[in-house]
């Protein structure tokens, strides 16, 4: 089977290279030239580089998606761009309007099987057995992955495929789904298209067209919404662990963050962090198998820098004679 080639977030200044060709300075550079942040492309270059390797390893069919990050100075005009294109490419795939088939209700050339990408017909099922990409692309701020947020039901926790929509994020459903590469492209598109919406709702049309719905804003003073804090100010220095833990806890599922609530006050009165070194070990099993994976392992893989032990000085005794009390010299 013929590979083809993975294009996703490609940059046509470079010659159509995709982003897993570009160096971190590169990504930094483009990161501040349109709407896409350093973390968002990130994503995208992990997802290339995932698709490639499936590309090469197993020789099957990968989609190719040609979308060029906006790299328009100004972030609405990027942003209104990028959301043009994106929705461009994730139109389901329609067959010719001569083919007899789109007349007899078939208008989709992709719409029979769940498993299939309805814009490129890629076999997801063979991508989920290899390497399942929907659980490594993960949304830059929450940190929960596209099977997280897509594939899983929200309410009973089991796998649910997701089910793509004819006019994208509106309309009917169809029968099939969307790729890797397309579905955080989809979910990108939901945030720009949400950001879009708050900025149009500040400005005054957008506030005239919700006064003539009826949609009134009410200022609410900040000291009546802002929850009080309770926590002491000595413990304030510790936030930035506390935070990379818990992006920690939800790659990995060694460290577990407990709260315990007082039933009265319904405040947390203790807080506890544990390191599971049974599942580290299962998750650094790839090392050597003479070699027995440590805690210090585990902490040093999250990024955890270990403080140098202290060089105790060593103090020469002087040896002084002493002389017994009371008892003649021999």
């Amino acid at each position: 089977m013929q590979n083809r080639r993975f294009g996703y977030g490609m940059v046509p200044q470079q010659g159509n290279g995709g982003l897993h060709t570009l160096t971190e300075t590169q990504m930094m550079a483009l990161s501040k030239q349109g709407n896409l942040t350093h973390e968002q492309l990130l994503e995208m270059q992990g997802a290339q580089q995932g698709m490639k390797e499936v590309a090469v390893k197993n020789n099957i069919e990968v989609p190719k998606v040609n979308f060029y990050p906006s790299r328009h100075p100004d972030p609405r005009k990027a942003r209104k761009k990028d959301i043009k294109q994106a929705r461009k490419l994730l139109k389901p795939s329609k067959r010719s309007v001569f083919n007899p088939l789109r007349w007899v209700g078939m208008k989709y050339r992709y719409n029979k099987l769940h498993e299939r990408c309805v814009v490129d017909g890629c076999d997801c099922v063979s991508l989920i057995k290899y390497d399942n990409l929907y659980a490594k692309i993960c949304d830059e701020e929450t940190g929960e992955s596209l099977w997280d947020q897509y594939w899983t039901n929200p309410v009973t926790g089991e796998v649910q495929a997701f089910i793509a929509r004819e006019n994208i994020t509106d309309g009917r459903q169809m029968r099939g789904t969307y790729c890797p590469e397309h579905l955080h492209l989809y979910h990108l598109l939901c945030k720009w298209e949400d950001e879009d919406d708050k900025v149009r709702l500040t400005s005054k049309a957008g506030m005239k067209e919700m006064v003539k719905k009826g949609v009134s804003t009410v200022a609410v003073p900040i000291s009546m919404v802002k929850k009080k804090d309770n926590t002491p100010q000595f413990l304030t220095k510790y936030e930035p662990f506390f935070a990379e833990l818990e992006r920690d806890s939800k790659k990995t599922q060694g460290i577990s963050i407990l709260h315990y609530q007082n039933p009265v006050s319904k405040m947390n009165d203790v807080t506890m962090v544990v390191f599971d070194l049974r599942i580290f070990q299962q998750e650094l099993g790839q090392q050597a198998p003479d070699y027995t994976p440590s805690i210090l392992d585990a902490v040093g893989q999250m990024g955890i820098k270990q403080a140098e032990p202290l060089v105790s000085q060593q103090v020469e005794e002087q040896m002084v004679p002493q002389t017994a009390q009371g008892l003649p010299p021999q």
